[in-house]
C-alpha cells in the first residue's frame, strides 16, 4: 500500500516509530516532514499529505500531532479528504467501515508506540462497506461542494 506520511515536532517521534513499522510490513510510503524534531507547525504537514492523499497519489494518509486534533482538523480543509483522529483500535477499524476515512490523524501525547501501531494496522487492513453508508458520505461531498466554490 502508498502511504503518505506527516507530523509537527509533537508527533515526530511516533511518526517515525509508525514509518519503521510500515517499512518492515512492505508498504511504500512518503514522509512529508518534518525531518527533524525541532518545533514547527502541523498544518504545514497535514496539507501537502492531504493533497497527496485528495489527488490518489497515495491511497491513504497518516499524521500525528501532540493531540492529533489541529493536524486532523489541518486535513480535513482539503476537500476529498476524511481525517479520522482515533485513540483506540475500534474507531479505528469503524471509520474505515463506515466513513472510508482515508487519513489516520493521532497524537503522540495520548497514544503509546504499542497501541498507535496496533491502530495503524487495523486501519490499513478495515476496509469500507459501501451501502447504507455511501450516501451518507454522498452528503459530506455536498457540503464540501456548497462551501469550496
Amino acid at each position: 500500500m502508498k502511504i503518505a506520511l506527516g507530523s509537527d515536532h509533537g508527533g515526530f517521534e511516533l511518526k517515525n516509530e509508525i514509518i519503521k513499522h510500515l517499512k518492515e510490513k512492505g508498504h511504500e510510503i512518503k514522509d512529508f516532514g518534518p525531518m527533524t524534531n525541532d518545533s514547527c507547525d502541523y498544518p504545514d504537514y497535514a496539507l501537502p499529505v492531504a493533497e497527496a492523499v485528495a489527488n490518489k497519489e497515495f491511497e491513504i494518509g497518516i499524521l500525528v500531532c501532540g493531540t492529533g486534533i489541529g493536524i486532523s482538523i489541518s486535513a480535513n480543509k482539503v476537500p476529498g479528504v476524511r481525517a479520522a483522529l482515533c485513540s483506540d483500535t475500534f474507531s479505528a477499524h469503524a471509520t474505515r467501515q463506515h466513513n472510508n476515512a482515508n487519513i489516520l490523524a493521532m497524537g503522540q501525547r495520548v497514544v503509546g508506540p504499542g497501541l498507535a501501531l496496533d491502530i495503524v494496522d487495523t486501519f490499513i487492513n478495515s476496509e469500507f462497506e459501501g451501502g447504507r453508508h455511501q450516501k451518507r458520505l454522498d452528503k459530506i461531498s455536498k457540503i464540501e461542494e456548497k462551501y469550496n466554490k
